[in-house]
């Protein structure tokens, strides 16, 4: 195994994570009163990809721990739908991602997602496994179920070490 290479790791905003999917946080441009105006609702924050016949979206919980040390070695996709994750309990966590397509390892990022915020990795986007930061972190997981493949890994040929920010 070659030595690993270091990646800084970014805030998460949605300009910066827009090739990878989106971003899942209030917005007040998507806000409007419901229930009588005691609640506020923040809007299709993300779109939810189920491909293939017989496919659809379901919701989950995962109870993630971090990874020590903190080196990636794999890669994933989801060819035929997207997947999301939100913390429940606000714990943040790492979003270490690439381009869909062939898996192009220069092309990889690395944000960091707060506690108040989510992401929804695009159909076919390369990301590491979960990356929490915190024991027991808790998610709700959205994404595809249903016949075909749909979970590809790439072994990376260089280890990833992700630099988190001072303070993070």
């Amino acid at each position: 195994m070659s030595h690993p290479r270091e990646l800084w790791v970014q805030p998460l905003t949605a300009s910066a994570f827009a090739p990878f999917g989106q971003v899942i946080e209030e917005d007040a441009a998507r806000a409007f009163p419901i229930n009588q105006g005691r609640t506020e609702r923040f809007h299709a924050l993300a779109q939810v990809e189920a491909l293939g016949e017989g496919a659809q979206g379901i919701l989950s919980i995962f109870r993630g721990q971090p990874l020590n040390p903190l080196v990636i070695t794999m890669m994933e996709r989801h060819p035929q739908g997207s997947q999301a994750f939100v913390p429940l309990r606000g714990q943040p966590f790492l979003a270490v991602v690439a381009p869909p397509g062939d898996l192009d390892e220069s092309r990889v990022k690395a944000f960091l997602v707060q506690g108040h915020q989510g992401v929804n990795y695009l159909a076919g986007t390369w990301h590491a496994p979960l990356l929490p930061l915190q024991p027991d972190s808790e998610y709700l997981v959205v994404d595809r179920q249903g016949p075909g493949n749909n979970c590809d890994e790439h072994v990376l040929s260089q280890p990833i070490v992700p630099v988190l920010p001072d303070g993070a």
